[in-house]
This record gives C-alpha cells, structure tokens and sequence, in this order.
C-alpha cells in the first residue's frame, strides 16, 4: 500500500494514492507498507532513488541499514511490533529523510505509526517538515516501547508476588509454577524484543544527528538529543528489567527443584520406615523348622505388632528431627 501525506494548515491529510502513477506536489511524507513491486518502481522513478529490498533491510551491518547516498539519509531500524498479542515481533522499517521529503518502508503495520497519523492529523506542527515528522515517529515508537516495559515491570512484581508472598498463616500459597515459568519466558521475550528496537533506534539517532546532509535548526537537533537520552534510559531500564527476569527465573526454577525434592524425601521416608516391616515380614517367612514363634499362638500378632512399632518408631524419630 503506497499512502503519500501533505502538510495543511489543519494538519496531515492523505492523498488518494489508488492507483497513483506520480508522487503528489508537495508531499511530506511517503508510507509505503507491505508495498508491491509496481508501487516500489512508481517511487524509484518518480524520485530517482532505490527503495531497500525487504532481504536487504534485514541485514545487521551498519554500513547497510545507515547511509548517505544523493543528499538522502537512508536508515533502517529494527523495531518491536504486535507487543499486545501473544507473539511479538521484530521487523525492519527503513527511513530515507532528504531536505523535501520523508519515505518510510515497513511491511507491518504498528500501533506507533497509526497513533502518529491520528495526531499528525489535528496538529499541523507534528508535520511541517520531513524532520519533524521523522521525529515524531521516533518518539512513538520509544513512548510505545516504555509503555510495554512498564508492562513488564508490572507483571514481573505479580509473579515475584506470588513465589515470595507468605498468607496470614505464615503458609506459602499455593502457585502454579508451570504458569510463572510461562510468564516469566514471556516477559522475557518481550524485554528482549524491545531492547533490541531500543539499541537500534539509538544507533540511528546517532548517525542521524551526526550527519549534516539534512538540514536541522537547533531546536530540532534538541529535539533528536532528548529522544535519544530517552532511548539510552529506557535501555537501562530494561537491562535491570532483564536481570530481575534472569534472578526470578532462577527462583521458579529453584523453587520447583524444591518441590521435587520434598516429593523424593517422601518416598525416601516411606522406603525407610517400611525397611524394619519388611526386615521383620522376611525373617519369619523363611519358614525354618525349629522358629518357636511359629508355633506360638501370639507369633503372628507378635510379628505385626514390631512392624507397626518400627514404623511408629521411625515417624516419631523423623518428625522429632524435622524432616517431616
């Protein structure tokens, strides 16, 4: 889908880009999402660029995702998208920025970029050049990722709530460890997925406040710097948010070992305290001719009377000690 934007005195406004076989006058902003070849070759002669191919915006060297080339910036930046559902994920989205114009090619479609168009929409200061816009992309896709590890947060203090909290009774409560392993993964994924965004959004606002081919007054130079300290803090963010993954991890699985381990010490106890029965059960069933118990008219309630004692005997050494 090729959508093409033009600054108004009211706002963003979209232009009718069925099929369009030239780029409208005065367009701000191109959003091509999920493009088709033909609408790829419509923008490459139009403006005489190259549009990265979908292979080439996944590669990871720098020198492939930030470039100059014929007085563009051209930057491809890996970002977290669908962190609502339960499979989110990483897509490249690439930025060509030039003094006229913003290109932007993604082939998902986010929630930072529909939110962006609402607002662009009914505050033509969001949109009065290419670079505010880029801007106000950016800062949609980081308030998007904070949202998200703020989630995070959230969600890890429940489950560290419920493998540390004790009830009134000083008891543990009983927890589903299964399932906070589950929720402990995810959260995880999702940390893991929106660093990633975080790290390449902070390499592009490096090399785009670095570079001097677009134009960019000092407020809007400001503007990337803010940006980019907030990225860089965010990062911090969820490095600590990944370590409490890392140590509450270690803590289910810790607990779970616990819980198998009680189960092994009840069979341990029980192969114990029926050792003596079956010691005592083995010696009078050999069946020897001279055993005076045998014939003894107590010998059979004598016998079960020492395997239920060594039982009791055992249970009240073992619960005395503490290992019941």
């Amino acid at each position: 889908m090729l959508n093409t934007y033009i600054a108004h005195a009211r706002g963003l406004a979209r232009a009718d880009a069925k099929g369009i076989q030239r780029i409208p006058d005065h367009t701000v902003w191109i959003d091509l999402l999920e493009p088709s070849l033909e609408e790829e070759r419509t923008i490459e002669q139009e403006l005489g660029i190259e549009i990265p191919s979908r292979e080439e915006m996944r590669e990871i060297e720098t020198s492939n995702r930030l470039y100059e080339e014929d007085g563009r910036l051209f930057m491809t930046a890996t970002v977290a998208a669908k962190l609502d559902t339960a499979r989110p994920e990483s897509t490249a989205v690439t930025f060509i920025l030039s003094n006229e114009r913003l290109i932007t090619n993604r082939y998902i479609d986010t929630r930072p970029f529909r939110n962006f168009i609402s607002y662009a929409e009914r505050h033509p200061t969001a949109c009065n050049s290419p670079v505010v816009i880029l801007a106000g992309l950016i800062e949609a896709l980081t308030e998007r990722i904070a949202d998200t590890l703020e989630r995070i947060g959230n969600d890890l203090d429940a489950v560290s709530g419920s493998i540390f909290q004790l009830d009134q009774d000083k008891q543990k409560t009983k927890r589903d460890l299964r399932g906070l392993l589950e929720r402990i993964g995810f959260n995880g994924e999702l940390n893991s997925k929106a660093r990633e965004s975080l790290v390449s959004l902070a390499r592009m606002l490096v090399f785009l406040q670095q570079s001097g081919t677009v134009y960019m007054n000092d407020e809007q130079r400001s503007r990337f710097r803010s940006i980019a300290t907030d990225a860089a803090a965010l990062s911090d963010h969820s490095s600590f948010l990944g370590s409490k993954v890392s140590f509450l991890l270690e803590a289910t699985l810790g607990l779970i070992n616990l819980e198998q381990n009680n189960i092994i010490k009840i069979f341990s106890v029980a192969a114990v305290m029926f050792m003596p029965p079956t010691l005592i059960a083995s010696i009078y069933g050999m069946n020897f001719v001279h055993m005076p118990e045998l014939a003894w008219w107590f010998g059979y309630p004598f016998a079960l009377s020492l395997m239920f004692g060594s039982i009791l005997g055992i249970y009240i050494y073992f619960k005395r000690r503490g290992w019941l």
